[in-house]
This record gives C-alpha cells, sequence and structure tokens, in this order.
C-alpha cells in the first residue's frame, strides 16, 4: 500500500542533466524567483502513486545510454560528457566544444534537446522533501524494480537528521542542493522561510555518505560574491571536492532585477576558488556571454571546462 501521491506535472529526460527528471508541483517555498513558479506555485498536474513513478523509471531504464558510477550521480557531471549542441547525430560531426567521451549512438533525443540517457532519476521541481516518507517509499521501490541511482533536487528545507537517516535507509544515493543565499534575512525575503538549518545540511549529507553537489544562484544586488563565497567556504570546510555550480540569474516569476554580466560571473568563480572549492563550474552560459568573443575570453580566464 503505497503512502500516497505526488502531483507530478510531467517525467522526461532532461537538459542539461540527461538524467529522468521527476517535476513536482507544489513546493516548501514561494521563491521570488522561482523559474518553475507555473508548477510549483500553482497546483498543476496529474496525481502519481511511488508504484506508478517506479514503474515509469522502470521503463526509462531501458532507454539508458550511459551508466555513471555512484560517485557521478550528479547534474554536475553530466557536463562533462556532452554538451547537448546534437551535431555528432544532426550532420555526423562534433561540435567544437564536444568533449569526445560518447559515440554518437549514446546521443539521443528527448522533449528538452540531444544528450545521452544516464542512469539516473531525479526528484526536481516543487520541494515537499518535509514529507520525506513518500520519497522514502519511491526510493524504495525504484530500487527494487531498477538499478538507477535516485537524486532529489532540493533547497535542504526538509533534510533534518531524521529524514536524512530514513532517506539513506531507503536507498537515495544524491542529493542536488540549491542553496539560495547565505544571509538569513535575505533568505527569508527571496523565499518566504528561514535558512537557518540549512546551512548545517552539507555536513549532514556528508556525513550519511551521500553523493551532494551545491549550486547557487548569481542575482545581482541579492545574491553576491560575499554570498556564494561565504557558502563556498563552509563546503569546503566540510570536502573542497564537492562540485558547485554558480547559475546566472535571469527574470522570472515576481523578480525582475537585472541578469549578472560575464565580468560578474568570472569574478564570481574566481571567489568560490578562492574559498577553497576545487570542482566549480558557471550555468546558464547564454545568460551572461552573448557573443563569441566573451564566450572566448570565458574560457581564456576560467577554461573551456567551466561549463
Amino acid at each position: 500500500m503505497a503512502l500516497g501521491h505526488r502531483l507530478i506535472k510531467s517525467i522526461h529526460l532532461s537538459r542539461p542533466e540527461d538524467y529522468f527528471s521527476i517535476y513536482q508541483s507544489g513546493c516548501n517555498h514561494s521563491c521570488l524567483k522561482c523559474h518553475s513558479w507555473y508548477f510549483t506555485q500553482i497546483a498543476n498536474g496529474y496525481w502519481l502513486s511511488t508504484d506508478q513513478i517506479a514503474e515509469t523509471a522502470e521503463e526509462y531504464e531501458k532507454s539508458v545510454t550511459v551508466k555513471e558510477p555512484r560517485k557521478r550521480a550528479t547534474m554536475w557531471h553530466a557536463t562533462d560528457l556532452c554538451r547537448h549542441c546534437g551535431s555528432c547525430v544532426l550532420v555526423g560531426k562534433r561540435g567544437e566544444l564536444c568533449p569526445k567521451k560518447l559515440s554518437p549512438e549514446q546521443i539521443v533525443w528527448s522533449p528538452q534537446g540531444y544528450g545521452p540517457a544516464r542512469n539516473i532519476v531525479a526528484f526536481t521541481g516543487g520541494d515537499i522533501v518535509c514529507k520525506a516518507e513518500f520519497y522514502a517509499e519511491a526510493a524504495e521501490k525504484i530500487k527494487e524494480k531498477t538499478k538507477l541511482w535516485v537524486l532529489i533536487e532540493t533547497n535542504g528545507y526538509g533534510l533534518t537528521p531524521k529524514n536524512l537517516d530514513l532517506l539513506a535507509n531507503a536507498g537515495v544515493d544524491s542529493f542536488w542542493l540549491d542553496i539560495k543565499a547565505y544571509n538569513e534575512e535575505i533568505y527569508r525575503r527571496l523565499c518566504g522561510t528561514t535558512n537557518r538549518w540549512i546551512l548545517k545540511t552539507p555536513e549532514w549529507i556528508v556525513e550519511r555518505e551521500f553523493v551532494l553537489e551545491i549550486c547557487m544562484l548569481y542575482v545581482p544586488h541579492w545574491i553576491e560574491i560575499d554570498q556564494l563565497k561565504a557558502v563556498a567556504k563552509l563546503v569546503a570546510d566540510i570536502d573542497e571536492r564537492i562540485p558547485f555550480t554558480i547559475l546566472a540569474y535571469f527574470p522570472e516569476y515576481k523578480m525582475k532585477v537585472r541578469s549578472p554580466n560575464l565580468m560578474e560571473m568570472i569574478q564570481a568563480c574566481l571567489a568560490v576558488r578562492d574559498a577553497g572549492i576545487k570542482n566549480v563550474k558557471l550555468g546558464n552560459l547564454g545568460v551572461f556571454a552573448k557573443s563569441d568573443e566573451e564566450v572566448n575570453l570565458l574560457f581564456g580566464v576560467l577554461g573551456d571546462e567551466i561549463l
């Protein structure tokens, strides 16, 4: 007997993550900048049980083209396999930035473009991991039917020690932890709640031997170098090798401030590296590098593995 059902907006192979994403409606945050507000802040979708979710994962496993080890059960590691241009499939020639690690036969189409299908299933979109029993049951059933890694994309609000123990015992493998802000006052203004224990979750996650990656958004006038560096220092003190992605903000939902520019993103990356993080990448390239000259400058300063 399933514990309940979850309202799901959609389920498909996502890009650039290259894993099977379960987009959930509803969320425990009310972020001003939510890029999925049309289904996280508004009930939108269809109800699925944990049994039905496991069945969709079982079907997806048949289409997997890349089998990753558990330590690479992250979004961060997808970017070193494929740049999602589709050139090798469409014109029979690799793109200029191709990592040259996959064959064209491993590249498949999904609703968000071309890329591999990795052996990972992820809960994303709206976050109600505070209802950990549901996710634990879903993970157990996915593990019964498949050999897929189970990842949870989360803001960390529901990741109490008790819930983390439950999820660990159920077989959850990894977390994509989106830390919205370091400063509690700014966090509350952005998201409607506190981050008091969220800043403790990286340590709790690592103690339980989950795979962890960190994501933060650069939002001019809100989340800038000081906060990025503070979180990076906190993470580096736990393990300097934890992957860290800085995403460029773009206006969405209720927040309409400008996006960061190229130099701001470069400076943010250098600051996070300076705080001790060894594995840093930048995301949403098209937001902050708008010409070939800017892309070349980015690679010249940070290297082409920054994406």
